[in-house]
């Protein structure tokens, strides 16, 4: 660890040297359920982060989106847009006889320019491994996250079908990691992030792109099973923060530390739980729903998603009478109930840009997740931690550093958003996109 910290600040000399050059690669890293405490307190083992932070821009913290969840918050980072626009509103699509394990993960889906594309359109190469909703994204190194429904823990056999070009997986085995095993992309395993990294450092030597995406999701695995501390926490912060430094050992020994940035950023905070919630229940109860799940369900209204927030899907969107019942349904519900959410109607739904079909939403007060069970106990206890809250809390709030050519030194951002990130990558590379915030721009770069 001594080595790699070392070799970090040699690096971060040098490209100190050159803070008034424009880069020529941007390289983003998503820590899944980073938080600003993270490179903000010393008590966590991140001194790779940490050390880019004091050097380079960090925000106090980032607003993400509603639902705070991974798939609908990455494709946000990659497109600078809300998921009513972007069309990613949840991990997994409502699907209304019952979840049937299928994610959102083909590019296909999202209905708006993301940064890949614009790098392709402006002749620039660009990498990715294992981010969200990348299945098919117009990538020319691409490794996506990709994963089956019938064996979800061992990914090798969809990733190899899916990398572009073709091949790729099997080279980045000859080449940067060894040939895997099912563990070597298993999610609960530290070996997951070690590889990807291992993935993204040979792309980047080897290639070069002008834009390199990394999606780390160990943190939240261990946020999930733990809450906000504990030593699983502390050693999935700790292997990401070595990926880090190893990724910018990789930019300083392939000589382009003059002309890169590296930026770490997620999709969510955390929040420990202590009760469970489950509103479906409610509906059941009410004659809204049937409890079972499989072809034939009758029903008329849904909760769908989960984690910290739960949205109001209606058989007939416009149902007023059963939108109406629903409404008072949970109005009346006892005090006990009633403190555990906050009930978001349409009109906020389409402000904060969320789903556009949703009739309404119930946000979870911290401390509560909610879920889209329909049978069971209503009110159950709960454990480890949760995100998919309402953006307005700080513990939800995810986290960003910026360090590299072009970059100010020493700066702290009060303000700021997740879909400031991406427009802020490409007016950095000066590719055409949307337009990045001015005043943020302003008091990242110097140049």
């Amino acid at each position: 660890m001594r080595v790699v910290i070392l070799l970090v600040f040699v690096c971060l000399q040098s490209v100190a040297m050159q803070a008034q050059q424009r880069p020529a690669h941007v390289i983003m890293v998503s820590v899944d359920g980073f938080r600003p405490d993270f490179y903000q307190d010393t008590m966590w083992p991140a001194p790779n982060i940490q050390l880019l932070a004091r050097q380079g821009v960090m925000a106090k913290g980032v607003d993400g989106i509603f639902p705070s969840v991974t798939y609908p918050s990455h494709t946000t980072l990659i497109t600078g847009a809300y998921p009513a626009e972007h069309g990613i509103y949840y991990n997994t699509p409502f699907q209304p006889e019952g979840a049937t394990g299928i994610w959102n993960s083909e590019t296909e889906l999202i209905k708006t320019e993301t940064l890949w594309a614009a790098m392709k359109k402006a002749g620039r190469i660009s990498a990715s491994v294992s981010w969200p909703v990348s299945v098919g994204a117009p990538v020319d190194y691409n490794i996506p996250e990709a994963f089956t429904i019938k064996n979800p823990l061992d990914r090798r056999e969809p990733t190899s079908l899916h990398a572009t070009p073709k091949g790729l997986f099997e080279e980045v085995q000859r080449k940067a990691t060894g040939e895997m095993e099912a563990i070597d992309l298993n999610i609960n395993y530290s070996k997951m992030d070690e590889n990807l990294g291992r993935v993204a450092a040979y792309l980047f030597r080897t290639y070069k792109p002008a834009l390199l995406t990394l999606h780390l999701p160990g943190v939240d695995h261990a946020e999930h099973a733990e809450g906000r501390q504990g030593q699983l926490v502390k050693a999935a912060i700790a292997n990401a923060d070595r990926v880090i430094g190893s990724l910018m050992e990789t930019v300083r020994l392939s000589g382009m530390q003059d002309s890169t940035v590296i930026i770490i950023t997620g999709d969510h905070g955390f929040v420990d739980v202590r009760k469970s919630f489950s509103p479906n229940i409610l509906l059941v109860q009410a004659g809204l729903m049937d409890a079972k799940d499989g072809p034939g369900r009758q029903w008329k209204a849904q909760f769908h998603s989960g984690g910290g927030s739960v949205f109001l899907q209606l058989k007939d969107s416009t149902d007023k009478t059963t939108l109406n019942k629903v409404r008072t349904l949970m109005d009346q519900q006892p005090d006990s109930i009633r403190r555990m959410y906050r009930l978001v109607g349409k009109p906020e739904l389409i402000k904060i840009g969320a789903d556009p079909r949703a009739a309404l939403a119930l946000a979870a007060v911290q401390g509560v997740s909610i879920n889209a069970r329909a049978t069971g106990t209503l009110v159950a206890k709960g454990k480890g931690g949760a995100h998919g809250y309402y953006p307005d809390f700080r513990e939800i709030q995810t986290g960003f550093v910026a360090f590299g050519a072009g970059i100010k030194n020493g700066v702290v951002i009060k303000e700021m958003k997740l879909v400031d990130i991406a427009p802020l990558i490409a007016k950095l590379l000066n590719v055409p996109f949307r337009e990045a915030r001015e005043s943020l721009y302003k008091e990242v770069v110097s140049f």
